[in-house]
């Protein structure tokens, strides 16, 4: 028994009353989740780009809507499905959703539609997203002014109200359209969508009765995909909310930086240039800052700068701030230098002799306090459980060395 496909007609979140024709375990899912075959449905199965359908199925939440072989199937988990049996069924439609991803799908149908016809780019795939929608489009790349028009064109048609025709093919002839793309094959009844004016196109999907439903269309950017354009939009409530949410934190930028909500721009950009500069500073203070305690480490072991010598220190810095004094001292001398970091529980060992291992004169102390890291001849970093067991090895290596 076929499912009787009432999806088009039904977009309310009325109650529905069906059937439960059968319980069957699909394929590719593992047990966790059950299949529902209906004797008829008004849940839109997954398909051309378009997701499936959510809603409830005797309270049981659908997790997804497919369509294999002919044969639609509704997806619960099978925590929720043990409760369910064959016989009749309440079915409510998730309206809101339908809604949603019914406009954003005939936004991209006139999208589409209007980058063909302004930049000769056909669409060659599409993502409806529960976020952000996307369209594949063959061509290497789109001005940015074309981008702006193709967004003015939309606002028009959308101003103006045209209408959505589902075309029947047969009994009408699908060859006198001027589709956008090719049919598919092996369908007996394809429809074909056509935006007034504006687009022919084969799909299976559900529409809008107007392109005023769609209310509005935001092009959120594109990059490149393969050898193609990748282009991001919404349409609808979402536009709405992507405002409502981009309005809060400029906003929030405005008051923080006490400029007009218009001037966000150049001001962000004068504290992001004002911000480099400061941190170009810090770096050039704390890369003095290293070298004068290198020189002071080097004056405090009171050695020649030989090879046989090791300077072993600790400091309450952390290990990125005592790198770059060992990095300063070895710059300084030959001697193997030694230097701990108490804040992060961590040692660095350096020597600027790349024929000369340092490893062997910690090598036992570091794995009996249970250290791990490791490195190189002339560079080696460990970190140590606790600060105790940092210590330890530290004053073992001051006392043999």
């Amino acid at each position: 028994m076929q499912t009787d496909k009432l999806f088009f007609d039904y977009t309310t979140g009325e109650p529905f009353n069906a059937n439960i024709i059968d319980i069957i375990q699909p394929k590719n899912y593992d047990d966790d989740i059950i299949g529902l075959i209906l004797d008829k449905t008004i849940f839109y199965p997954e398909g051309g780009g378009q997701p499936g359908d959510r809603g409830t199925i005797n309270s049981c939440e659908l997790v997804d809507v497919r369509e294999t072989d002919g044969e639609i199937v509704h997806l619960v988990s099978a925590e929720q499905g043990r409760q369910l049996q064959s016989g009749p069924a309440e079915l409510i439609l998730d309206a809101a959703r339908r809604r949603d991803f019914t406009v954003q799908h005939s936004a991209q149908h006139l999208l589409s539609g209007t980058l063909l016809r302004l930049a000769g780019c056909q669409t060659v795939s599409m993502h409806l997203g529960d976020v952000i929608c996307s369209i594949d489009l063959n061509c290497p790349d789109i001005p940015a002014e074309t981008l702006f028009a193709a967004e003015e064109e939309i606002a028009k048609a959308i101003e103006e109200d045209h209408h959505f025709i589902i075309h029947l093919c047969p009994p009408e002839d699908i060859s006198s359209f001027p589709l956008r793309s090719t049919p598919p094959k092996g369908e007996e009844i394809i429809r074909v969508i056509e935006i007034q004016g504006h687009d022919h196109s084969p799909c299976g999907g559900t529409h809008c009765t107007s392109t005023g439903q769609i209310a509005m269309l935001r092009i959120l950017g594109t990059e490149k995909h393969k050898s193609m354009t990748r282009l991001h939009f919404i349409a609808g409530r979402r536009v709405l909310l992507n405002h409502r949410l981009l309005h809060h934190n400029a906003s929030l930028i405005s008051r923080s930086l006490k400029i007009p909500l218009g001037e966000i721009g150049e001001g962000v950009l004068a504290l992001l240039e004002k911000a480099n500069t400061l941190e170009r500073r810090l770096k050039e203070m704390e890369e003095a800052a290293a070298q004068a305690k290198a020189r002071d480490l080097i004056a405090k072991a009171g050695t020649p700068q030989e090879k046989d010598a090791v300077l072993v220190e600790s400091y309450p810095n952390d290990i990125d701030e005592v790198i770059r004094i060992g990095r300063a001292a070895q710059k300084l001398t030959e001697s193997v230098i030694i230097l701990a970091s108490e804040k992060d529980t961590k040692f660095a060992a350096f020597c600027s002799d790349k024929n000369f291992d340092i490893r062997p004169l910690f090598a036992i102390d570091f794995e009996k306090a249970k250290g791990k890291g490791g490195g190189g001849p002339s560079f080696f970093q460990g970190q140590f459980a606790t600060t105790e067991d940092l210590h330890a090895f530290i004053e073992e290596l001051k006392g043999k060395l």
